[in-house]
């Protein structure tokens, strides 16, 4: 069996590598338009940072040997081709052509089955001055070369990110260590749109706080200098800098497949089935280049990331060789390191949830992510979403200097497998002081959820709480927490009586009004709450997250 594979980033070689643990007598050739083979696209900000030294450990394996055409030959049985672009397949004849970029030839390669793992590539907005030297993407090796030269330099010292992704918030870091005032230029109104604002906008306070500057609502118009970028002229004024990276997404490499006559889905990406078969059954593809399916809708969408392409690759390898094997969907999970911060999601947000039709629940739930007495605890926020009707999981959003990647990686597992937030918050999850509370934080938002759905507790948002302040609504804020904690962090407008005093005191509360119930995370807004509707009030709710999820 003649395979060929095209592109060697991640899915190529993946594909390539299974398929010769399976057929180890297949004649596989894999085709690379670049120089460099199967390397970490997703480690060059920590490249470019320095965390990671060297340009050889970005295509390592973990024993510590290149991944260059020498290893795939020797190793893994593979005929490599780099600096070799696939141009043109022929479906008819199977075969594909191929043109030598450092020589011009062209040769036309036969197949019995053929896998295209073409990748995505970084969309460039028609901004006037974009292919000025001093602008760039982040997505090649080459690039995070490019950075550091400049970097290494000392050439910028003002550096502005066109994007507000996960791309553009993880290259943050990496210029600021290097000396950078950083400017995040986002045109939507809120960085990282597939995250709820309620988190989100914790995040872009803690950028604020580690210097760099976020322009959200921000169009960008030009890049403009004396051959290089020396300015960002936006619809808000003008923006210095030294050096400009684009990071606003990129797009999926279909043009080839869309030229053989492949189907196409509505995300640009090759339309492929569970089997990762294209529309021509004997070609296949994996990776950015392909479009994905949402688990929980079943719609169509494009998450591009290297976790995905791997898993598609060995699904495509398998189907090749003979076997059955399915790749069913994507949530959509995702975590980035933002200095020391974790922003983490999976499955829905609060509105793609209402699009989708479900009947929603949401819980903001702040907390330690170990023991409140261990010292090395840390709070991390978090929003959960579920269904109201089927009281089924359907997404998580975790921002904060705790850990949410493990809760995250709980939750994603639990949508995959249906199950609802009573499945959930019976978990038994692994337990010690130095790794979670007694009660993990998923298992926490879980049961806030339960009792919502249950009619025992009535939250509001915090945003909701402002928008009724602005409104100048007939209600009472009443602030739970010790008189210490309201003299360090007083609350305007509120009324205070320590939970300890309310069962003596809360004949000082008028019945007739609404009353919102609060303290820092709300746990002591939630026992306020069940107190006052035990002495016959009947117009309270809680403040969701309490002052740790005011904004």
């Amino acid at each position: 069996m003649k395979v060929l594979i095209i592109g060697g980033v991640a899915a190529g070689p993946k594909v390539g590598a299974k398929i010769s643990r399976l057929c180890p007598t297949a004649e596989v050739t894999l085709v690379e338009r670049g120089e460099f083979l199967s390397y970490a696209g997703c480690g060059l900000p920590y490249y470019i940072a320095g965390d990671v030294k060297e340009q050889k450990e970005l295509m390592c394996t973990p024993a510590g040997v290149v991944r260059d055409p020498v290893f795939f030959q020797n190793v893994k049985n593979l005929k490599v081709l780099n600096r070799t672009e696939a141009i043109k397949i022929d479906r008819n004849a199977r075969a594909v052509t191929v043109r030598d970029l450092r020589t011009g030839s062209e040769t036309v390669l036969s197949y019995d089955k053929l896998v295209l793992a073409t990748g995505a590539s970084p969309v460039k907005p028609p901004i006037p001055g974009i292919e000025l030297p001093n602008v760039f993407s982040v997505h090649k090796v080459e690039d995070a070369e490019a950075i550091r030269a400049v970097l290494a330099e000392n050439k910028a010292k003002d550096v502005v990110i066109v994007g507000g992704g996960l791309i553009g918030l993880e290259m943050t870091e990496a210029l600021v260590r290097h000396g950078a005032r950083v400017t995040i230029v986002e045109k939507l109104p809120y960085i990282l749109p597939l995250m709820d604002v309620d988190l989100i906008i914790h995040t872009m306070k803690y950028l604020e706080s580690k210097g760099v500057k976020v322009r959200c609502s921000t169009s960008v118009q030009s890049f403009e200098g004396n051959g290089r970028a020396e300015k960002v002229r936006t619809d808000k004024g003008e923006i210095p800098c030294d050096m400009v990276i684009v990071a606003v997404g990129v797009k999926p490499n279909s043009g080839l497949a869309k030229d053989a006559g492949l189907e196409i889905g509505k995300t640009g990406g090759i339309k492929v089935s569970s089997l990762m078969q294209t529309s021509d059954p004997f070609i296949y593809a994996a990776g950015d280049c392909t479009e994905g399916r949402n688990l929980i809708t079943g719609e169509p969408c494009f998450v591009p990331l290297g976790s995905t392409a791997n898993k598609e690759g060995r699904v495509a390898a398998v189907n090749v060789c003979g076997g059955k094997d399915f790749f069913n969907g994507v949530l959509g999970t995702a975590v980035a390191k933002i200095f020391d911060h974790t922003v983490a999601r999976t499955g829905l947000g609060e509105e793609q949830a209402r699009a989708a039709g479900f009947d929603v629940v949401t819980v903001l739930s702040p907390a330690p992510d170990k023991a409140h007495y261990y010292p090395t605890a840390k709070t991390i926020m978090m929003k959960l979403i579920a269904d109201k009707k089927s009281r089924r999981l359907l997404g998580l959003q975790v921002v904060g200097p705790g850990d949410g990647d493990k809760r995250v990686d709980v939750a994603a597992t639990a949508i995959t497998a249906k199950m609802t937030v009573d499945d959930v918050s019976h978990l038994d999850l692994a337990y010690a002081p130095p790794y979670s509370p007694a009660m993990d934080n998923i298992i926490t938002a879980c049961d806030i959820a339960r009792n919502k759905m249950d009619g025992i507790f009535e939250g509001v948002s915090p945003s909701e709480v402002k928008a009724m302040i602005d409104r100048k609504d007939d209600m009472v804020l009443l602030d739970v927490r010790s008189p210490a904690e309201v003299q360090a962090m007083p609350f305007p407008g509120s009324i205070n009586i320590p939970l300890g005093a309310l069962r003596m005191r809360w004949q000082e509360l008028p019945k007739g009004k609404e009353i919102v119930t609060f303290c820092k995370i709300s746990l002591r807004g939630y026992e306020a709450a069940m107190i006052l509707k035990g002495q016959g009030f009947n117009k309270v709710r809680v403040m969701d997250g309490g002052l740790v999820m005011w904004s």
